[in-house]
């Protein structure tokens, strides 16, 4: 056995500072590891700083009040283990507390753990656990109640998602004693442990989720900060201060009790309502501010506005290779050669969002910075590329071949995140130039229309997470019956490289691996990478104390509001 207990090569993620950007919401249930969401990095120049999570503030923090804060949508649930969506974690995060934590300088430090050893064959972590935590119904945290969250996790009956991609490839637990636990794997992962750093593997209570089963993400109970109050749907959440709180990681500014009495998040879909809820003072803080609104918030001194940049999977468009004639790469190539993704980005972002290149965002370990600016709208060759594919333009300006005509099925999600519902309506007007019919679907029900029934030619999703070993989930061929792999695409090649990147110990090769497997994306146009997104919260100035964690999500416990 070595020992270990920090962690510094996989998953370079910038928590940079900057006052314009805004943020992303969640997509649909997919995830590898991390929660559906977005990326990161900005063009605009930052003229103040967002703290990380370690920063305290200079003044005196001051102990009450309440601090109402806007979401842009609203959870699926606040159980981690059932969880899709970043934004639910921006709310359980709170709540639930994890056995690590990643710092700023990518090193895996302590939470509810003290220490841990990883075998020789990378098969096994043994983890010491504190001894002084308890959940917030009294159930005390212990060695059981890690165990009993991970097994639940494997359970079928959770239903699990993100959850059970981030914590593969656990196979089960063996509790050494009350204080001491022991992780088996089926094989070496080099994700595993700052895969448990994620939210969605946060610790929940044995006697809660027992209790609740099935409503548990309604009754959410961990050894957080907050506890849960209630949840009015599509209204608002409320958490309350958890008086006994005591073990905060040494990533936070305030290891103790929250300075907070109580948080609502109000839900606030539409962004004219949201940001104005900011400048009329309804609310003290609002996510996801339009690019539109930043210009008047950066100028109005009774405001502040806080950005962190998020890493993982940009926004993507899958293109689904299932489906005639989107499974012939000159098709894919012509949709590449079609799409006019800056022009898009500028458009509907006002220069607030950073063109996506690449499968990964910048600042995850193993991006390809070469494939910037590798790829440039090109209408004649998209034409071309059809010509010699027998799609020939019709009397109507759409193509046909053997009296079919050349149509493209998008879906996308409900409501409008981030204008993704926007991109859909200008690839159909780019499209429709090169004789391409676009019909654009905008569902409610994604896992149904997507996941479950397949039906869609293009459908696009992001994930925020911490290693490129996310990408497995989204590439490598699925397992029959098995969700994630949106393009359908599946070659041995970039099979063996993902699966040689999950558990490859030279950094250098590792990184190597991952380039390759990004370079094949591009090359076979698996995907359209459309944007990477940054996390950008409008507050009033009263706020002090906002943190961010190493992939961008708030952090609660510093926060107080200053009369």
């Amino acid at each position: 056995m070595r020992r270990r207990n920090s962690y510094s090569g996989a998953a370079t993620l910038l928590l940079a500072v900057a006052l314009v950007l805004s943020a992303c919401a969640g997509g649909g249930n997919n995830g590898s590891g991390g929660n559906n969401n977005g990326a990161s990095g900005g063009e605009a120049e930052a003229s103040s700083a967002a703290p990380s999570a370690g920063q305290a503030s200079a003044e005196t923090p001051v102990q009450g009040g309440e601090l109402t804060y806007a979401l842009a949508t609203s959870p699926d649930t606040l159980d981690p283990g059932r969880s899709g969506l970043a934004v639910a974690s921006r709310v359980y995060r709170t709540i639930f507390d994890n056995l690590v934590v990643k710092d700023e300088n990518n090193e895996i430090k302590p939470w509810l753990a003290t220490e841990w050893t990883v075998s020789d064959d990378g098969l096994s972590y043994t983890f010491k656990l504190r001894q002084d935590v308890k959940f917030q119904d009294d159930t005390p945290f212990n060695a059981e109640a890690v165990k009993f969250t991970f097994d639940r996790i494997l359970d079928p009956s959770t239903a699990a998602g993100n959850s059970a991609a981030a914590l593969s490839p656990y196979t089960s637990s063996e509790i050494i004693d009350d204080y001491t636990i022991k992780l088996n794997l089926a094989s070496p992962s080099r994700a595993f442990l700052v895969n448990l750093t994620q939210s969605t593997l946060a610790i929940v209570s044995p006697t809660a989720a027992k209790k609740y089963g099935d409503q548990f993400g309604k009754n959410p109970v961990g050894t957080g900060p907050f506890r849960f109050v209630k949840w009015e749907e599509n209204a608002e959440i409320a958490v309350e201060r958890n008086p006994d709180y005591h073990w905060g990681p040494e990533t936070v500014s305030n290891q103790g009790p929250a300075y907070l009495d109580k948080i609502t998040f109000k839900i606030v879909p539409e962004e004219a309502t949201r940001i104005g809820s900011v400048q009329s003072k309804q609310v003290l803080a609002a996510e996801t501010v339009p690019p539109q609104n930043i210009v008047a918030l950066k100028s109005d001194p009774n405001f502040q506005l806080l950005q962190a940049d998020t890493g993982g999977l940009p926004y993507t468009l899958f293109i689904n290779q299932n489906k005639e004639p989107w499974n012939e790469l000159k098709a894919r190539q012509a949709l590449q050669y079609g799409v006019d993704v800056g022009t898009i980005v500028k458009t509907l972002y006002l220069g607030t969002y950073q063109q996506a290149w690449s499968a990964l965002t910048p600042g995850i370990f193993g991006y390809d910075a070469s494939l910037e600016n590798s790829v440039q709208p090109d209408a004649a060759k998209a034409g071309q590329l059809l010509d010699e594919l027998g799609w020939t333009v019709g009397a109507d300006g759409i193509r046909e071949k053997d009296g079919k005509k050349l149509t493209l099925h998008y879906v996308d999600g409900s409501p409008n995140r981030e204008k993704r519902n926007d991109i859909a309506v200008i690839v159909q007007q780019q499209l429709k130039k090169i004789g391409i019919q676009v019909d654009v679907e905008i569902t409610k029900d994604v896992l149904t229309k997507v996941f479950k029934n397949d039906d869609y030619d293009i459908y696009g999703n992001s994930q925020v997470n911490v290693d490129p070993n996310a990408l497995y989930q989204f590439y490598h061929t699925a397992a029959p019956g098995a969700l994630g792999n949106l393009a359908h695409v599946s070659d041995p090649q970039l099979d063996q490289w993902l699966e040689q990147g999950a558990v490859e110990k030279d950094e250098a090769k590792r990184a190597e691996i991952y380039k390759n497997v990004q370079q094949f994306i591009k090359d076979n146009v698996v995907i359209l990478p459309i944007y990477v997104f940054p996390y950008t919260v409008a507050a009033s100035n009263s706020v002090k104390g906002l943190a961010f964690d190493s992939v961008g999500y708030p952090q609660f416990g510093g926060v107080y509001i200053q009369k």
